[in-house]
């Protein structure tokens, strides 16, 4: 029943803030084009409700044809020494401004306000039994990982939080989950993972 709902404030919310997102889409385009003359946006193929591939908007913060750079667990590689990373991505990341483009998913129904992070297409056939329970809703801008540990930790980690989330869903844990959002954000909060893991391989996707 929630899920209906939700869904419900999840399209009035992005109908509202559509003009706003225009004028910011606007503003942002124009630095990331002034920086390296390339595409605004970057369209990634992430798994949604039900299993079902989307494309997933976002503001570009890398160099064009930058290599796809991943941990051996397949979560992207973050650093905040990436030389993959434009001077405005910088920034974009550090704020995370590239997400905001994703309230036009959120418009088209790929997407929700608050749900589990989606991961990349080519993640799908590798969710355990337990796991494939985040599919039954649809994944989010923010959500219960997202709000306690951003980009820190694996994929196995975030993905027991998102089963957190599922089991829990409710309108009040969804508050707080943006409460928890907005203070990571402005605290700039585990933006990287942990680096002091020397242990972690990194590989290029594909090889």
């Amino acid at each position: 029943m929630y899920n209906k709902i939700k869904r419900f404030i999840d399209f009035l919310i992005s109908i509202i803030i559509l003009p706003f997102l225009l004028f910011l889409i606007i503003v942002v385009g124009v630095f990331i084009k002034l920086d390296d003359g390339g595409p605004i946006f970057y369209f990634g193929e992430r798994i949604g409700l039900h299993g079902k591939i989307f494309k997933m908007f976002k503001f570009r913060s890398m160099k064009v044809n930058a290599p796809d750079l991943r941990y051996e667990d397949g979560s992207t590689f973050n650093s905040k020494d990436d030389p993959r990373v434009t001077k405005v991505g910088k920034f974009l990341r550090k704020t995370s401004l590239d997400e905001v483009p994703q309230f036009l998913n959120v418009l088209l129904g790929d997407m929700a306000f608050i749900g589990p992070r989606p991961d990349s297409a080519f993640y799908l056939g590798q969710y355990t039994d337990e796991e494939r329970v985040i599919l039954n809703v649809r994944p989010g801008i923010t959500g219960y990982n997202q709000a306690i540990n951003r980009n820190s930790v694996t994929t196995k980690e975030k993905l027991r939080n998102d089963i957190v989330y599922v089991n829990k869903m409710s309108f009040l844990f969804d508050i707080k989950i943006i409460k928890m959002t907005i203070k990571s954000v402005l605290f700039s909060k585990n933006v990287y993972r942990d680096e002091s893991n020397e242990d972690t391989k990194v590989v290029e996707r594909g090889e």
